[in-house]
Order: C-alpha cells, then sequence, then structure tokens
C-alpha cells in the first residue's frame, strides 16, 4: 500500500519533510515531485534501495542520475570541470537539465558511492548524469542529507514519465511505500539531457530546455569592464566582435558584453568612441551603458577590466570569481581613460586594446569554444 503525503495540504511540510529524510535513510524509496517529471528517489549509500528502483521500474540497463543539492556540491564529483560543463552548471542549475559528464578524477566523490551504485549511474561512455532540482521539497531533503540521491522517473520502464502523483499510482501503486504530492510539476515535461565530454556536447534529449536554448547556454560570454560604460569598454566590445569574425569566420560564437563598475543605464557611448570606431568601419551608435550586476557576473566565463581597480573593485564583490577576471592588460597595467582628450588619444587607446585582445585570444584554450555533436537518446530524470 502507497502511502500519499499531499504536500498541498499544509502550510509547513518540515513534518513531511523529516518523515522522508527518515524514510530513505532507512533504505526505503520515496516517489516526489521534481521540477520536470516525479521521480523515484534512492539514498546513493544504500545498495539494497538503488536496486529496489530498479525492481520497480522494470529496467537493468539505462544509467540513473544523481540528485545533489547545489552546483558546488556537484563539483565534487565533476573536481576539473570542463568551461562547458561549468558554463552549463552555472547558467542551467537549479533548473531542468540532467547534466552528464565524466567524473575519472581520484579526488571525485563518486569513488565513496558503493561500486554496485556507481554502475547504475555510469552510462556507456563514462559519464555520470546529474541534476540539481529546483523545488523546495527537495532542496529541503538535500539539506538534511549529506549523501546525494540516486534519482530517476516515476514510471515503469518504456512507459511515459509522469507529471502528477495520480499518474504515478496508475502506474507504481502497491511498489512504493511513500509519495509525496505536489499537484502537477512546474515545468510538465522531462529535463533536457546534455553530455559533455572536454569542449564537445550532445543534447541527448531535448526536454525542457530546447536545443535553441541549449546553443545560447553553451557560448562563451566574455565581458568588457570599465568606469562608465561610455568610452573604453564599448570600444573593447565592438573590437572583440571583429577580432572573432575575422578569426573565427562569424562574431556570434562567443557572447561579447560590456559593464561599467560605476556605470548608470541607458547611456550612450561617447562621440569620440562612435568616431574612432567608425574609422575602422565599426558601428558603436547603438550602444547603451549597463552597470556590472549579478546577472551579468553569474553568466561571464572571462571578465576583462581597463584597470587594477576595475579588477580589486570587482573581486571585492565577487571573490570567488578570482580565475575568471583579469586586466586586458597582459603585464597587470591599467588602458589609460582618454575621456576628455582629444581624439587620438582614443584611437591610441583603440590601437593598445586592439593588440592586447589579440593575445587574450590566442591564449584561450580549445575547451573555451565549444563544439556540439548528436547523441543518442537516453531515459533520465
Amino acid at each position: 500500500m502507497t502511502k500519499v503525503l499531499d504536500l498541498r495540504e499544509t502550510d509547513d511540510p518540515s513534518d513531511i519533510i523529516h518523515r522522508t529524510v527518515q524514510a530513505l535513510t532507512e533504505g526505503q524509496v520515496v516517489a516526489l515531485p521534481t521540477d520536470t517529471v516525479y521521480g523515484i528517489a534512492a539514498h546513493a549509500l544504500n545498495v539494497q534501495a538503488v536496486e529496489r528502483i530498479v525492481e520497480i521500474k522494470g529496467r537493468d540497463e539505462e544509467p540513473m542520475a544523481i540528485s545533489v543539492r547545489s552546483r558546488q556540491a556537484a563539483e565534487d564529483f565533476f573536481c576539473e570541470a570542463s568551461p562547458v560543463a561549468r558554463r552549463l552548471s552555472h547558467r542551467c542549475w537549479p533548473g531542468p537539465l540532467t547534466l552528464v559528464t565524466p567524473c575519472q578524477n581520484d579526488h571525485s566523490a563518486v569513488h565513496q558511492l558503493p561500486a554496485s551504485v556507481r554502475s547504475r549511474i555510469t552510462g556507456p561512455g563514462g559519464g555520470i548524469g546529474f541534476r540539481v532540482v529546483d523545488h523546495r521539497i527537495l532542496e529541503a531533503i538535500h539539506r538534511f542529507m549529506a549523501a546525494p540521491l540516486v534519482l530517476t522517473s516515476a514510471n515503469l520502464s518504456g512507459k511515459p514519465a509522469e507529471t502528477t502523483a495520480e499518474g504515478v499510482l496508475e502506474q507504481l501503486s502497491g511498489t512504493l511505500p511513500l509519495l509525496l504530492d505536489d499537484g502537477p510539476t512546474r515545468y510538465g515535461g522531462a529535463s533536457t539531457v546534455a553530455r559533455v565530454i572536454g569542449n564537445r556536447w550532445e543534447l541527448l534529449r531535448e526536454g525542457v530546455i530546447e536545443r535553441a536554448a541549449m546553443n545560447q547556454f553553451v557560448k562563451p560570454v566574455i565581458v568588457m569592464v570599465c568606469t562608465g560604460n561610455t568610452c573604453r569598454s564599448p570600444m573593447a566590445e565592438t573590437l572583440m566582435r571583429e577580432l572573432l569574425r575575422k578569426k573565427m569566420g562569424r562574431e556570434d560564437a562567443v557572447r561579447v558584453l560590456s559593464a561599467g563598475v560605476a556605470a548608470s543605464t541607458g547611456g550612450s557611448a561617447s562621440p569620440q568612441s562612435i568616431e574612432v570606431m567608425g574609422e575602422r568601419k565599426l558601428d558603436l551608435t547603438g550602444h547603451a551603458s549597463q552597470p556590472l550586476n549579478e546577472d551579468i557576473m553569474n553568466v561571464a566565463d572571462l571578465v576583462l577590466t581597463m584597470t587594477r581597480s576595475h579588477r580589486a573593485t570587482i573581486l571585492a564583490a565577487w571573490p570567488d570569481m578570482h580565475d575568471r577576471v583579469f586586466t586586458l592588460r597582459h603585464d597587470g597595467g591599467d588602458i589609460s581613460d582618454p575621456i576628455g582628450m582629444p581624439v587620438d588619444a582614443y584611437r591610441q587607446c583603440a590601437d593598445q586594446m586592439e593588440g592586447e585582445l589579440e593575445k587574450w585570444f590566442e591564449r584561450l584554450s580549445d575547451d573555451f569554444f565549444p563544439e556540439v555533436s548528436d547523441g543518442d537518446k537516453e531515459e533520465s530524470v
């Protein structure tokens, strides 16, 4: 007999959360809502519980996913995530992405899991699928559990994944000791599954996040930063786009932005900057200034500042970005502000920045630029 606990009937779900954590700790399997479809979860250190999931679903081959509490927790398994994997984890988690990536580092937390569990979560190519689910109940459960969960969709193998508790009961009634009911899931569909190995990524299953969106999520983001975002950084942004066009045949392979540490919103580029870029047949007339903020920093792969002071200001606010924030000048010096000076000073500034950007392009590793290949679909949440 399956015990159903309705989360919608209580304003304080703490009792349900504690009962669920206890059940998982005791080796039971639990059906619960996620942001995508309903899933079946088991304690990742309990071999019998993980095998019970296989019995319930009636499958013996497809790898299951690992649910962890946060992107930082997933990095304990990745250890050395590639730039593409890190990009997707920063931009899609918590959320409806299953990220499949190798965890072969000797220090990976995957080695703390029982061998039989590792075999159940590892795919043919050695990748393991991870989820950081955006759902308040699963987030709360993870807060009380040190170990991750093995997670897969709550349905019989070969049958449709369910987005309601009623659908789960129709397929699995009597095989589950506990089912948490939170009504229809937020997205009403399966997670998108992407596999990343180095700089190559494959869309194994197009789910809630569509292919067009994934194509944008894997793009590197380079941010140029000055003070007011009206002179140096807009010119650097424009010059970088032109450099990408020349070197790669397209400027949209990378998303290039600019911002200012003390910028207002919507200001135009300075007339001198527009003139100097126009001499290079580059258009700055549509530029609108913007302040550097959390949204930009959350997606940035590389931040290039005009001065050491700009870098220090950024790192004071975002200290964990130390490995992605650098001065544009490779010697650590400053790009002088030409504001208030004759247009020739802007030309000299643009020439200096162009030379430094050339060096930065040469420094970017192959892993920085994603390559896409087609993959086969696989079952996962």
